[in-house]
């Protein structure tokens, strides 16, 4: 993995633990990025009252929604020659703004049925969506940015081969140790932040993807 393809891994991996995490607090318990977890949620509302359980059903056709919408995308720029990438990054920026806006109309944020507070949920899914999509899409080769587990089982099997003797697994150990350290000071950094001042924090990855879109070079 070339130094950049390192930081642009790092820098994803954060804002997806840290946006994840602060969601979670902010959102009544919603997951943005790893929906799987919502599936989980859902599960728990069978057997315990969740009043907020209609977020999370909304959530999963707007996710599919978006990634569908990041895919068409994607499609277009590869026939126009436009930088596949760096409008990814923009287009999650886009959404990430409107996410704080929306968050700012809401405010306070009391009720996960409120209008304002479900649309604040669904722009952050969509979000996380397009990350989920262009991840895929575009950095297949690179770590996973979004979900950990699929990576820290990688590294672990990569760490028993490489104390084996595999002479490739200690390089590919390298390569997924940096995404899930990122992603786990990122859900710190996100909780920390949320107590701080609130949905503003989610200013900080409307930085990181506009640093990222500068920095793009496809």
């Amino acid at each position: 993995m070339e130094r950049g393809d390192i930081k642009q891994g790092v820098t994803l991996g954060f804002l997806a633990g840290y946006v994840d995490t602060l969601g979670f607090i902010g959102l009544f318990g919603l997951f943005t990025a790893h929906v799987t977890g919502n599936f989980v949620l859902i599960g728990r509302s069978v057997v315990q009252a969740a009043p907020e359980i209609f977020l999370k059903l909304l959530v999963f056709p707007v996710f599919m929604l978006f990634v569908a919408i990041a895919r068409l995308l994607i499609l277009r720029w590869q026939r126009t020659g436009a930088k596949q990438l760096r409008n990814s990054f923009l287009t999650q920026l886009l959404l990430m703004v409107a996410t704080v806006a929306c968050a700012w109309l809401a405010a306070p944020i009391v009720s996960a049925d409120a209008p304002l507070s479900m649309a604040t949920g669904m722009l952050c899914a969509g979000a996380m969506a397009v990350q989920n999509a262009y991840g895929k899409l575009l950095l297949g080769k690179a770590a996973a940015t979004t979900v950990m587990t699929g990576n820290v089982t990688q590294l672990v099997i990569d760490l028993v081969d490489s104390a084996r003797g595999d002479p490739d697994a200690m390089g590919r150990c390298k390569k997924l140790i940096w995404p899930v350290l990122a992603f786990a000071l990122g859900c710190m950094s996100g909780a920390l932040m949320f107590v701080a001042v609130g949905f503003n924090g989610l200013l900080l990855p409307c930085l990181l993807l506009l640093w990222l879109a500068i920095s793009a070079q496809d």
